[in-house]
């Protein structure tokens, strides 16, 4: 083998060792893109999941606000008829 040859190997090892550096650089460089693309698909499977339990909840919540709207109107109007039977009594007993 000739000191050429020998030069060129070690050129040809050098830029392969470069390669491979690259290569192994690309590698980590997927495995740690892979690995924030399943943490980020986790954090968005969990969104979806709080977002459906806060549709629930808010369901539940306008029911119970209509239950209590109606149930409002229902002693409020008791409150006018019972106004008005009170009026009128008081009103028959002043007249008598």
């Amino acid at each position: 083998m000739t000191e050429s040859s020998a030069v060129e190997i070690e050129i040809a090892t050098r830029r392969l060792m470069a390669a491979l550096d690259s290569l192994e650089s690309a590698v980590e460089r997927r495995r740690d893109a892979d690995r924030d693309e399943n943490e980020l698909a986790a954090r968005i499977q969990a969104l979806g999941a709080d977002r459906s339990r806060l549709a629930d909840e808010l369901d539940g919540a306008l029911v119970k606000a209509r239950k209590l709207e109606r149930s409002s109107r229902e002693i409020s109007d008791r409150l006018d008829s019972a106004i008005v039977t009170i009026r009128s009594v008081l009103d028959t007993g002043e007249d008598g």
